[in-house]
């Protein structure tokens, strides 16, 4: 699996409110994403396609994906 790197803007960083915030919309998000009647296969293919095909590939979309149930529990206490 490999990991994701986030490089940080000097001088333009967020408040840690807001982050959290943010962190909270996206799993709650995704919680509400689990209840629709898509597989993971076509919720990838939408998104690939939505996003483009030269700005991401189906296998960083699938880790993202992955991810995104333990999102909370990583960046918010």
């Amino acid at each position: 699996m490999a990991n994701i790197k986030i490089v940080k803007t000097e001088g333009a960083e967020e408040s840690i409110e807001l982050l959290a915030k943010s962190v909270i919309q996206v799993a709650e998000g995704f919680e509400a994403m689990k209840n629709i009647s898509l597989t993971t296969r076509a919720i990838v293919v939408l998104l690939h396609d939505f996003i483009g095909v030269g700005h991401i590939s189906k296998q960083q979309i699938k880790l993202v994906l992955e991810a995104l149930p333990r999102l909370k529990a990583w960046y918010v206490k």
